[in-house]
This record gives C-alpha cells, structure tokens and sequence, in this order.
C-alpha cells in the first residue's frame, strides 16, 4: 500500500518493520537454543579430557565456557523477549493508530503468553537453564577444590570463577522474574 503521494503507507512501513523483527527473533531463538548444545557439548568435552589425561585442573575450563555461553544464551533470551514486549505494545498500537483498527493486533503475541501452562513451562527452563549453565560448573569447581592441587594460582582463578557463577547465576534468576 501507499500513500497518495507515491510513498509507502504507515502501515506497510510498520508491517515491514513487524517482518524484520520476527526474522531476528526467529534467528535468535534458534541461535540461543542451539547454546544449550552447545553448552552439554563443551562440558562433556572438558570432563572427558579432564578424566582421560587425569589432568583436574582441565576442569577449571569448564566455569568460563559456562559463563560465557550462559550470558550469550541470557542476552539472546532477553533481546527475544525485549522483541515480543516491543510488537505487543509500541508496534502494535502504532499499526492499529495507523489503520485505525480498534480488534487487537498481532493476537499470537498475546495468545501464547496466556497459556495456563506457561507458568510451569518457564519454571522448569529456568530450572534447566541454572543446571545447564551454572549447577555443572559449580561441580566442576567443588570436584577441583576437593581433588585438586594447592597452586594458589589456580586456586584464586576458580574463586573468580565461582565469583563468575554466582553473577551469572543472579542475572538469571533477575531476567527469570521478569
């Protein structure tokens, strides 16, 4: 559509901008779930090299790959949901101000929210986000303050560390409550 003057209509400016926003949100979505991959990957990997070289120290990589995956998966997760805040409320009274519709707009970013379910849903990926990303790498810590070596370096690295964790941690149980 277009306006009178041969340039595009509000609403065909707003709609394109609705598409876009959905192509990034699905990218992201598909990029922040594979980080969950991503993540028992890397974990396996570490043990695994960890137990055969019966280096425990190598477990000390872990924590990092955790919280550096872990705060990609969170940033990810929130620009997903910074997305769907935005099409429900700026996006979708700027296009219904524009057409000069008074139904709803956009009615799936509002339907699936109400879900009796969704409750329960994000609870147990919370749940499984905190195991994933912070729970592993505590253990991987706990297993190298009980069965690795006294070299104060590596020592003070796996407080920073936990230290790490436990930002990660918060920021998850922030965005969660959210």
């Amino acid at each position: 559509m277009t306006a009178d003057n041969g340039e595009p209509s509000a609403s065909t400016v707003l709609l394109a901008e609705y598409a876009q926003l959905k192509d990034e949100q699905r990218a992201r979505i598909g990029f922040r779930d594979n980080l969950l991959y991503v993540t028992l990957a890397a974990v396996t990997a570490v043990t695994t090299i960890a137990a055969q070289t019966k280096l425990i120290q190598l477990i000390l990589a872990m924590p990092v790959v955790c919280v550096v995956l872990g705060w990609t998966y969170l940033v990810n997760d929130e620009k997903i949901s910074a997305i769907g805040r935005y099409t429900r409320t700026e996006l979708a009274s700027r296009l219904a101000n524009a057409t000069r519709m008074e139904e709803p707009l956009f009615g799936w970013e509002f339907y699936h929210r109400s879900d009796t379910k969704r409750v329960s849903r994000k609870t147990t990926q919370a749940i499984v986000d905190l195991v994933a990303f912070l729970a592993t790498p505590f253990a991987a810590l706990v297993c190298f303050w009980c069965y690795g070596t006294n070299n104060a370096l590596l020592i003070s690295a796996s407080i920073l560390e936990a230290a790490g964790l436990i930002v990660l941690g918060g920021l998850f149980l922030w965005y969660a409550e959210r």
